[in-house]
């Protein structure tokens, strides 16, 4: 049957063009490029001194509300022919489930409404439906962008962005989704005195000074302080998960650098590329990790062994540096896109106002021009991917 699923999605891909704003489950589109886009969009708006406001909008059940004949109508609406339609149609039909919880399972019943949980075609047949339910509500990126379920609105003013919340709203539920009032978040940038809240239907929607956005954890103020403690924290949960394995004596420490490599480091540097740190922040971040790699191979501090010579034993390099090739790498890849890229676009784009008196906060392109100086390398450099990645590259011991 999955096989069948990917066969069917291949050919529907070839014949649903789903809006830019979507970048859930799309070619050439990650997680990476929406937390990319908000985060520079609010260091843009933050550095003119000038209010954004943002609402992050969650619905209720999502897949599972999705009514059928709304499946189909959008199916139809988008180009695809009849035959797949009646194809997708038969997987639907007859479709039984039953529910198992500890004192047993239940009978089977019909399930009549929502997308098949597990289907490798749930998730594109889920972007055909929020394509058509959003076609008039939605507007360019990053004003929206969504992934898959989760939508996030922008505006210059608190009213705009009140206004497309009740209009996605109203859109969205006539069609049988529900957004959820409980878990709908609004967060402002540079917030002046009595810009008050947002408001769906007369209730007030919850206002947050962070938001963690497909995982990675936006501030309002523009710093990436707790997005660090959260990358810390996922270092130590992938840890956990397979210290059986790093702190057997019997494993040797290649595999234990190795283990640590793939499952550890992954879960630390998830959306770093798309911030500057500081160096303290750097300093959080490589202590936890010399802190899992000396427990790994069963030393400590009194021993007063070096930390390249535990790193070097680990085969495991600095993670700071992995955090600065990953920036750079990441920098490289939205200057090769095309113009119309939404990456480069907030990165070229100018906002009038000034900056504030003081010490001005850092900025993205201040950590890229840092690293890129340290390297040796230019922004012209990045035009050829194989020079640029040979030019960034940070081996492991």
């Amino acid at each position: 049957m999955k096989v069948w699923e990917r066969v069917v999605e291949a050919r529907l891909r070839k014949v649903v063009e789903i809006c830019e704003q979507q970048y859930g489950f799309m070619p050439r589109k990650s997680t990476t490029d929406a937390i990319f886009a908000l985060r520079i969009l609010m260091e843009k708006y933050r550095d003119g001194q000038r209010e954004l406001h943002c609402v992050f909008v969650d619905l209720e059940k999502a897949y599972d509300r999705v009514p059928r004949e709304e499946l189909w109508y959008c199916m139809r609406k988008s180009g695809v022919a009849e035959k797949y339609v009646r194809v997708v149609q038969d997987m639907y039909e007859r479709s039984r489930t039953v529910v198992r919880c500890a004192v047993g399972q239940t009978e089977e019943f019909n399930v009549e409404v929502g997308l098949h949980q597990g289907s490798a075609l749930s998730p594109f047949l889920f972007a055909i439906v929020m394509d058509q339910l959003s076609e008039e509500v939605r507007q360019e990126s990053p004003w929206t962008m969504m992934f898959a379920d989760d939508i996030v609105i922008c505006s210059e003013s608190r009213e705009q962005v009140e206004e497309n919340l009740e209009r996605w709203r109203f859109a969205l539920e006539r069609r049988g989704m529900k957004v959820s009032r409980s878990k709908t978040e609004y967060m402002c940038v540079n917030e002046r005195e009595g810009s008050g809240t947002v408001r769906l239907q007369g209730e007030e929607v919850k206002k947050v000074q962070e938001f963690k956005y497909l995982g990675s954890t936006v501030q309002s103020n523009g710093e990436c302080g707790k997005e660090v403690k959260k990358r810390v924290q996922a270092g130590w949960n992938g840890w956990r998960k397979v210290s059986g394995v790093l702190c057997d004596r019997k494993i040797s420490a290649r595999i234990k650098g190795k283990v640590y490599r793939t499952v550890v480091r992954p879960a630390m540097l998830y959306g770093l590329e798309t911030v500057s740190l500081r160096k303290r922040q750097e300093s959080e971040l490589e202590v936890a990790e010399l802190k899992m790699l000396r427990f790994s191979l069963g030393v400590t501090r009194l021993d007063r062994i070096r930390n390249e010579y535990i790193r070097g034993t680990a085969h495991v390099g600095r993670l700071g540096d992995k955090v600065r090739e990953a920036r750079l790498r990441w920098f490289g890849h939205v200057q090769r896109r095309e113009s119309e890229y939404i990456g480069r676009r907030m990165l070229d784009m100018e906002l009038p106002g000034r900056r504030q008196r003081g010490r001005p906060k850092r900025r993205y392109m201040d950590g890229i021009n840092e690293d890129m100086k340290l390297v040796g390398a230019r922004v012209e450099d990045a035009e050829d991917r194989d020079r640029w990645r040979e030019m960034i590259r940070c081996g492991d011991p």
